[in-house]
């Protein structure tokens, strides 16, 4: 473990110094979801009834969503990893004494985590200041909050897990542009990145809360602002943990492979 340590104590230190970018994101950010909360504000004015989720449940669940935005973005890989794969740099990694799988799944929980510090504070403090109802509203308490933050982990190792799946099929492809290109559109659309999911047709809604992608965020977001309760929260958290573990299982599955029969400037 000390070795995992210190690879994600690197990683992390190291997305700390781009403060400049991480202030660029916060002006981004927040103009984006003033907006988007605008949007949302227009069509709740004209029917709120026909609408899933309260209007304060909707502004909450789009600043969460953009203070977290690092941490959840489907778009956001660890490019070196696409690079060394396509130039054959990553036979330095394989025989290295440790495991590829795990070696990129550190990284990528330190690097998303850096960048998530540097840039939620702002945006959660400002939006908390906001007025109603266009403010982020508390929990409505310290156990609906807690849970916020166990769902919060959760979803982070799903969307990781998701990753490394298309980092190791990236080894059987000549560029993996296609396939990121692919993953990020569907993820995207499917997580609750562009629309929440209790927006969409309700029969469509039921099949895609069995998917990965509403593992995501669409689940800790939802149980901050209280739209996500009852069974329908005892059966999104179990959901967390299979995909979580099944993803895994795939994933190292695929590393096995990968290291078995994968070939190197034709060597």
């Amino acid at each position: 473990m000390t070795k995992y340590h210190s690879l994600f104590r690197v990683k992390f230190i190291g997305g700390l110094q781009y403060r400049a970018a991480a202030w660029a994101g916060i002006v981004t950010q927040f103009v984006w979801g003033f907006l988007e909360i605008l949007m949302f504000r227009a069509f709740y004015q004209s029917d709120a009834s026909a609408f899933p989720m309260t209007f304060e449940a909707t502004v909450s669940y789009v600043w969460l969503q953009q203070a977290f935005l690092a941490l959840y973005m489907i778009w956001f890989w660890e490019n070196d990893i696409f690079e060394n794969i396509q130039s054959g740099n990553v036979s330095y990694e394989l025989v290295r004494p440790i495991s590829v799988y795990n070696m990129w799944f550190v990284r990528g929980i330190a690097t998303r985590v850096s960048r998530t510090v540097l840039r939620c504070l702002p945006i959660l403090i400002v939006a908390v200041l906001l007025p109603k109802p266009f403010k982020l509203m508390a929990p409505s308490s310290i156990g609906v909050f807690s849970l916020f933050i166990v769902t919060m982990c959760l979803s982070l190792l799903v969307i990781i897990s998701l990753n490394m799946i298309i980092y190791f099929l990236s080894f059987y492809t000549i560029n993996a542009f296609g396939l990121r290109m692919i993953f990020q559109s569907i993820g995207s659309l499917l997580s609750g990145e562009i629309l929440p999911l209790p927006f969409f047709p309700a029969s469509l809604a039921r099949i895609l809360a069995f998917l990965p992608f509403a593992s995501i965020q669409n689940v800790p977001f939802r149980v901050y602002s209280g739209d996500l309760t009852g069974e329908s929260l005892i059966q999104s958290v179990l959901l967390q943990f299979f995909w979580i573990i099944t993803l895994v299982m795939l994933g190292k599955l695929l590393e096995r492979n990968v290291v078995k029969k994968v070939v190197i400037q034709g060597g």
